[in-house]
């Protein structure tokens, strides 16, 4: 069994390489993907907003830099997050020199909403992309934070959240089914089967559709290359902004990915990067699921060497922790919130008694 400290590792170690590895091919058709790298399973350099900054191998996008500002506020708070501790992070650490390099355009409207002093939960309403993937590819520090405790872990998605959705759309409702199965898969003794019902169980009535959809999709098939035309029969938008990045597209896949890999990491991202489509988000949500199941036994360590390397080059980071450092941080908060919550429970005891 492994331990509760590499689930923790396995789940950011696997979302941060699934990023990198995802975001030079985001976008791309699968043939496109196979025609230029047959299998693509190491990471690349490459340029994100036509900005001219020729990333790195290793180096993560927008996605992952908006899961460091959550993992920030719970490291240094060492305990579960509010969306006003994380504004705190957001006017400290995000750089001006930032914009426009590691974050997507929408999100510089909602600093300068921040900075004006709008309170930090009103924000997300003023997002114009309240169904995209935004939160669910993010949200795993509030899963980590939430271990075996996945009702809290969505509570903490429906407030983190509002800095990018509202809560009548269906991105929050994504974002807490991903959170769910990633408390869940810290557990001990937990099982791809715990990790789905827990994911269906906080799912709202819609979303368990359509999520009940992909798991079946997923049952038809052995390995997950296969799973590609069957979900591009469902999800082939395209000509708009976003076509491919909206919450149910990409949470679904993930989760039949998950399913099909039975929960290991690296197959989870190499299948994800090479599915096509918003390739750095689907990597994102199946490597971080995988990874607080199975731990990071089957993550590559030049995978980890080269995005601990990219981060210490990137001076637009809004954190240059190592992989482990966050993992330590986030391992650190959780120690610490079993404590508080051990010191509440005496108390009561003793008033009870």
């Amino acid at each position: 069994m492994t331990t509760l400290h590499n689930k923790i590792f396995g789940c950011i170690a696997a979302s941060h390489i699934g990023s990198a590895m995802g975001a030079p091919v985001e976008g791309w058709d699968k043939e496109r993907i196979e025609k230029e790298y047959g299998v693509l399973d190491r990471l690349l350099p490459y340029e994100h907003y036509r900005n001219g900054w020729m990333r790195p191998p290793g180096t993560t996008e927008d996605g992952i830099e908006r899961q460091k500002l959550m993992l920030t506020a719970i490291i240094e708070k060492q305990d579960r997050i509010t969306a006003e501790d994380v504004v705190r992070i957001w006017l400290r650490d995000i750089k001006p020199e930032s914009e426009g390099m590691v974050s997507e355009p929408f999100e510089s409207t909602l600093l300068a909403m921040a900075r004006a002093g709008i309170p930090a939960q009103h924000i997300g309403r003023y997002c114009p992309w309240d169904g995209l993937v935004t939160m669910s590819r993010s949200c795993h520090g509030l899963g980590i934070i939430n271990a075996c405790d996945p009702r809290s872990a969505v509570r903490d998605v429906y407030d983190v959240g509002l800095l990018y959705n509202t809560p009548v759309g269906d991105g929050l409702k994504w974002a807490a089914v991903v959170a769910a199965g990633i408390s869940t898969a810290l557990c001990p003794g937990s099982s791809i089967e715990s990790v789905i019902a827990s994911a269906l169980g906080a799912a709202h009535e819609r979303i368990r559709q359509e999520l009940a959809r992909a798991l079946e999709m997923a049952d038809r098939f052995t390995e997950p290359f296969a799973l590609r035309d069957a979900f591009h029969d469902i999800y082939n938008g395209k000509g708009v902004p976003y076509a491919h990045s909206w919450a149910n597209e990409v949470v679904s896949k993930a989760f039949a990915v998950f399913k099909v890999t039975k929960g290991d990491p690296q197959e989870s991202i190499i299948a994800s990067v090479n599915f096509g489509r918003d390739t750095d988000c689907l990597a994102a949500i199946s490597g971080g699921l995988s990874g607080a199941l199975s731990g990071a036994e089957t993550l590559r360590p030049e995978w980890i060497h080269q995005v601990d390397e990219a981060t210490k080059r990137n001076i637009y980071t809004n954190s240059q922790r190592t992989l482990k450092e966050t993992a330590d941080g986030l391992y650190m908060a959780l120690l610490a919130r079993v404590e508080k919550t051990k010191g509440w429970i005496n108390a009561l005891t003793q008033q009870l008694a």
